[in-house]
């Protein structure tokens, strides 16, 4: 009696023991692990949401940068990292949706190693092209290329980026070829498309239309379904004949280690979807061409399972492998 009485009390010690802590939280600064260098779209949306974070809930919150290996180096480390709401990820498309059909081995599982907390945001994409290229629209970017096949060039942030991803999923859709060009990273090839060295990138709106606007690159189309809300003369690229679904988003969710609590997951979705009802916060986020999202927990899996389909079919009908 006194040895089942001694059990069901260790047993009922498991169970408070979580929910109190839970209650607790937080009681010490949490970390945001960021998967790429300051000063990026994705390092300063997390910069800007963990300061409002901190506001929210009174203990400092820490940006961690740990770039490196399409994702995987801060993806290995949060899976690794304890289960108890003070070690985040400011996730994207590319380490949840995209790997896993890119990398045959990957240093993490996307869908066993988290748990997620909310669909933060999402950021579109432009084609834009040198200024010296004849066209545009899209309607005469698509005739240039069936004119001159093989002899335009495209560049991309590197195999299996997004943006060679998008490129792959034009050139499908409206029955073109063009040479991909792979860089490391986006910079450099915006640099090279400014320079005239290739003609065509399908780069983040963040990215490239600061270059438009000094009239370094010239846009033809956005990829969100609709017009953009800064750049409202930008016709979406479905509105092209042929092109009805081309829709593509680089999307920004905010996950943790898998085992967190409940209690804390629902904490802290809580606290980030109050963070993106913010006036202020919205409009931040709008100068920084970052359209916002929000949501429940089970939206991140919803938004990156479909990513992650559209992707693979990409991925395999091109071959693209990274590894």
């Amino acid at each position: 009696m006194i040895f089942i009485a001694r059990r069901a009390f260790a047993s009922l010690l498991l169970v408070c023991v979580p929910l109190a802590f839970a209650s607790d939280f937080p009681i010490k600064p949490l970390r945001i692990v960021v998967p790429y260098q300051p000063g990026g779209s994705t390092d300063s949306l997390a910069r800007l949401l963990g300061q409002r974070l901190s506001e929210g809930i009174g203990q400092p919150v820490l940006i961690d940068n740990k770039p490196g290996a399409s994702e995987q180096v801060a993806a290995a480390s949060v899976a690794k990292s304890a289960a108890d709401g003070y070690t985040l990820m400011m996730a994207t498309t590319i380490g949840l949706a995209i790997n896993p059909s890119l990398f045959s081995r990957l240093q993490y599982d996307p869908a066993k190693d988290f748990a997620a907390i909310v669909p933060v945001a999402r950021i579109a994409s432009v084609v834009v092209v040198n200024p010296r290229l004849p066209v545009k629209t899209m309607e005469e970017l698509t005739a240039y290329l069936k004119a001159n096949p093989g002899k335009i060039s495209y560049g991309s942030a590197g195999s299996g980026a997004p943006s060679h991803l998008a490129m792959e999923l034009y050139k499908r859709a409206a029955g073109v070829e063009a040479t991909h060009v792979p860089y490391k990273g986006g910079a450099p090839a915006l640099q090279d498309l400014m320079a005239g060295n290739i003609d065509v990138m399908i780069a983040l709106v963040s990215e490239a239309m600061p270059l438009v606007k000094a009239g370094k690159l010239k846009a033809l189309a956005v990829t969100s379904p609709g017009r953009n809300q800064r750049y409202p003369e930008l016709t979406p690229v479905s509105d092209t004949q042929g092109m009805k679904n081309f829709e593509i988003y680089l999307w920004y969710a905010v996950v943790a280690p898998t085992g967190t609590p409940k209690e804390i997951v629902g904490r802290l979705n809580q606290s980030f979807n109050t963070i993106l009802n913010d006036k202020d916060t919205k409009d931040r986020l709008i100068e920084m061409d970052i359209e916002i999202a929000g949501g429940t927990p089970s939206g991140v899996g919803t938004i990156m399972s479909a990513e992650g389909t559209k992707w693979k079919k990409v991925i395999d009908e091109a071959g693209i492998k990274a590894d």
